[in-house]
Order: C-alpha cells, then structure tokens, then sequence
C-alpha cells in the first residue's frame, strides 16, 4: 500500500507502527507494507543463501570474499528498502557493523517476487538500487522457476542472463561456482485428491 498524495511523508515511525508479521518500506516518502512472504518464497531465499553461503561467505568451495545478509534494512537518505538477500565484498566492508541497519549499498541484491511486491520490485526499487551505486542485481521468480540477472550501466541495468527451471549455470558475480536453479524450486503443490 502506498499513501495518497496530499499525506505527510513517511517517517521510520510509520514502520514502527506496522502489525506484527509485516514488513515496511519508504520510497520517495511513501510506506509501503507487505504481509510476510509465503513459503515458496521463502524457500527460494533461504535455499539460494544456504548455496552462495559456502563458496562466496565462508570460502568453502569456492573464492570467499563476501558478506551475506537475509532481508537487511537498507537506509538511503529518505529511502528504506529491505531486499530479501544482500551481499557486500568484503574489500568494501571488512566487518560489518553492529547495527540495525546499513546505509553502504551492498554489491549484490536479490528479490524473489511475490504477487504483492512484484511491481514494487521492479519498478521502485531496482532502479533505486541502481542510483545507490549496487553493481548487480537478481530477480527470482518462483512461480515461473526462473532467474534474471541484471549489471550496472550507465544509463540504468543492463541484463546479463536469463535461466529458467533446472539449469546449471554461472550468473555474475557469482559466475566462480555453479549454481543448480533446481536446487531452489519448491516441488509443484500436489493436487488433492477427492474420495
């Protein structure tokens, strides 16, 4: 939900105020608030942290060198956009503060649409991210077992690939590893069965 023209502009408080369970977003001086996401989104998030946590976090597999962080509180200016996954290159960011919040845009954000927050996504927050100096972007989208990853250019994003279903590939920046897009998908809601 976005307020309506004429309202004062959003405050952290605002967010504050949300019901349990829901989470608040300001951009350009409006709250938005989504419900929490559902399992399949879930699903999707947290199993591509645990697959880019060994290699890139850990060092485990793979080059090491990153930060990862589910769901961070991002503060830009007036902004606060919470995307479902977040990484920062450790040359950008030795240690990583002890605080609610990070105004340092990380290197890498990921989104995993959801039917509510789809349009929000791609249309408010990536090109913010982009402003804020993030160099690569990914979009999932459950629901189409699908992955789109997006660079930094000049004039906006520039897409660097699209993979769908159970793909092995390498997607920047993260090309050092594979990564088995099968490995993500929730299996397909069983049909109910009628005596």
């Amino acid at each position: 939900m976005g307020q309506g023209k004429g309202k004062k502009p959003a405050t952290y408080e605002d967010i504050e105020a949300l019901p349990v369970g829901w989470v608040g977003e300001i951009i350009a001086d409006e709250l938005y608030a989504s419900p929490r996401p559902a399992f399949r989104h879930l699903h999707v998030a947290t199993r591509l942290g645990n697959l880019l946590g060994p290699p890139f976090d850990l060092g485990r597999g793979g080059p090491g060198g990153w930060w990862f962080f589910d769901e961070p509180e991002l503060h830009f200016g007036n902004n606060v956009l919470v995307p479902d996954l977040a990484g920062w290159r450790r040359e950008r960011m030795p240690t990583p503060p002890d605080v609610p919040w990070m105004t340092l845009a990380p290197d890498w954000i990921c989104e995993v649409l959801s039917p509510s927050t789809r349009l929000m996504d791609r249309g408010r927050k990536l090109p913010l991210y982009h402003g804020e100096g993030v160099s690569h972007a990914w979009v999932i989208d459950p629901s189409r077992y699908s992955l789109e990853v997006y660079r930094s250019g000049k004039a906006g994003w520039v897409r660097a690939g699209f993979h769908e279903g159970g793909a092995t590939v390498r997607a920047e920046p993260f090309e050092a590893v594979p990564l088995e897009l099968a490995l993500l998908w929730m299996p397909p809601r069983a049909t109910a069965l009628h005596p």
